[in-house]
């Protein structure tokens, strides 16, 4: 029994270690690129403009698709039409990613501000808990940054998306960073108990 025990936990501290370098390589790419991002953010956000646009058309071909199996040609026909409208709405950001980025700005903008109009209201609903201050804090600072976007556009959508999409990546990044981290050194200790 202790031989199979040794087994497993040999097997899983070669998984953690080989996981944990990937989650830091993977990370440390994500660093890079979010850093990229964020120096050429308007090509980054052309990008992410291609990406959904792309999305879109695979996601409206198969809504396609699946009206043509169902035979719902006739009763549901709203299917079928909505998988025409997404199929378009893709093509014409790929066709014309600068409106499809101008777009994608001023959704962000709207998101902004709806949901820190939400966090607010959740912070206050809070109060006394421990942290309704960070979540009052985050609420208003969404609110200010979709006002900003909305504000500035239509030069925002130059930096808006690729700036955020590229502070995403650079936090994504630093918590796989983190994470690989702190998995090698739960092995080492593990390594070292045995």
């Amino acid at each position: 029994m202790s031989q199979e025990m040794e087994n497993v936990g040999t097997e899983f501290m070669d998984g953690v270690k080989r996981n944990a370098g990937l989650a830091i390589v993977v990370g440390v790419i994500l660093l890079i690129v979010g850093v990229i991002a964020i120096g050429s953010p308007f090509v980054a956000g052309i990008s992410v403009t291609l990406a959904v646009g792309a999305m879109l058309i695979v996601g409206g071909v198969s809504e396609l698709f699946f009206a043509f199996r169902a035979g719902s040609l006739g009763k549901g026909l709203l299917t079928f039409i909505l998988g025409i409208l997404t199929v378009v709405v893709g093509g014409l950001m790929i066709s014309r990613p600068d409106v499809g980025l101008a777009s994608l700005t001023l959704f962000l903008a709207a998101y902004f501000f709806v949901s820190g109009i939400f966090e607010i209201a959740w912070g206050f609903r809070m109060r006394p808990a421990s942290g309704w201050g960070w979540i009052l804090f985050g609420g208003i600072v969404s609110v200010v940054l979709g006002m900003m976007i909305w504000g500035q556009y239509p030069f925002s959508g130059v930096w808006a998306v690729g700036t955020l999409v590229g502070i995403k990546l650079i936090f994504s990044g630093w918590t796989l960073i983190m994470l690989g981290i702190a998995a090698r050194g739960a092995a080492k200790d593990i390594q070292q108990a045995v």
